[in-house]
């Protein structure tokens, strides 16, 4: 069995320390996720991995975090860089999707100041570091010497992969103990529009549920006992939100909706996009709730949150 090394590097984000992690794959050094863009992850990388035998760079997905570092190892060591095959996409079409993106904000009720400040953002390195200029689609060329199965779990962002091995699982954000969050508002690249996260989420949590009993090796946090518990978690705080939503759902200004019900309290623009993220997530969630029901019933967990689903879509 390989055994895998954590690795715990701190970030200036408000998602704390994030955890990558090392094992040897037929006697081939493995690197999963790279961590930040900052002088102290170099320095981390530099002094607790031997960049110099490192053979094979596994990406769960492409939030500043969790591939970072990709581009300056590219320049500092000669290992194989592999991407979710949606985050190869968004490097080759970002102009593309930075454009739809806009526009689509702009239908939803986000004002030309708004999105003008949040393509700021996007414009100053602080989400998109240089991208790496050579890599490789996780999903089909990570080679199958390695041993490791590559699992689409769409959910957290578009891209998320999770990691297999026989005992172990590297779950990137996938299933973060104790920690909601949602699902990221994106463009779709493959068929423009926008992507539909949640319908994706719901086919990831079966796949997601497949991984109890092993071990899961997430990015932030502690260790997750149970994979069950950790989706129980989510999606109860989801449908405890999406009631929250329910008298609101029919509201198509987005921007109008988050100052309603924030009574005007969120001013920072990328809050704000995450908001909207959450929110868009849930009025999806209202309005296909079957799709979210099938899922848990097929993983035996429906039960569990059955009050808090009747509670959300019945009001």
């Amino acid at each position: 069995m390989t055994k895998l090394t954590q690795h715990t590097i701190n970030t200036p984000y408000m998602v704390g320390p994030v955890h990558c992690y090392t094992g040897m794959f037929a006697g081939e050094l493995v690197l999963f996720d790279t961590g930040p863009p900052t002088p102290e992850g170099r320095r981390y990388l530099q002094q607790h991995i031997d960049l110099a035998q490192l053979r094979h760079i596994c990406i769960t997905h492409c939030h500043i975090d969790h591939y970072g570092q990709a581009h300056w190892l590219e320049e500092n060591c000669r290992a194989a860089l592999y991407l979710p095959y949606r985050d190869c996409l968004k490097i080759a079409g970002h102009d593309r999707r930075m454009g739809e993106m806009y526009q689509l904000l702009s239908d939803l009720g986000f004002g030309k100041t708004y999105l003008d400040g949040l393509q700021q953002i996007f414009d100053s390195g602080a989400l998109f570091p240089p991208f790496p200029k050579q890599f490789l689609v996780a999903e089909n060329d990570l080679p199958a010497r390695l041993g490791i199965e590559v699992l689409a779990c769409p959910g957290h962002s578009q891209s998320d992969l999770v990691y297999v091995g026989e005992e172990w699982a590297v779950t990137g954000d996938t299933l973060l103990r104790g920690l909601f969050q949602s699902p990221i508002l994106d463009v779709d690249l493959e068929t423009s529009g926008r992507f539909k996260n949640y319908e994706a989420y719901c086919g990831s949590i079966v796949k997601l549920a497949g991984l109890e009993g092993k071990t899961i090796l997430p990015a932030h946090r502690k260790r997750v006992d149970s994979v069950k518990k950790v989706l129980v978690f989510y999606v109860s705080k989801m449908l405890g939100r999406a009631e929250q939503l329910y008298p609101y759902r029919a509201e198509e200004n987005l921007m109008l909706l988050i100052d309603t019900l924030l009574e005007g309290r969120m001013k920072e623009i990328f809050p704000i996009y995450l908001k909207a993220s959450e929110i868009i997530f849930m009025k999806d969630f209202l309005n296909q709730p079957q799709l979210l029901r099938r899922a848990l019933e097929e993983i035996g967990l429906f039960d569990e949150v059955a009050a808090l689903f009747h509670a959300a879509v019945s009001r």
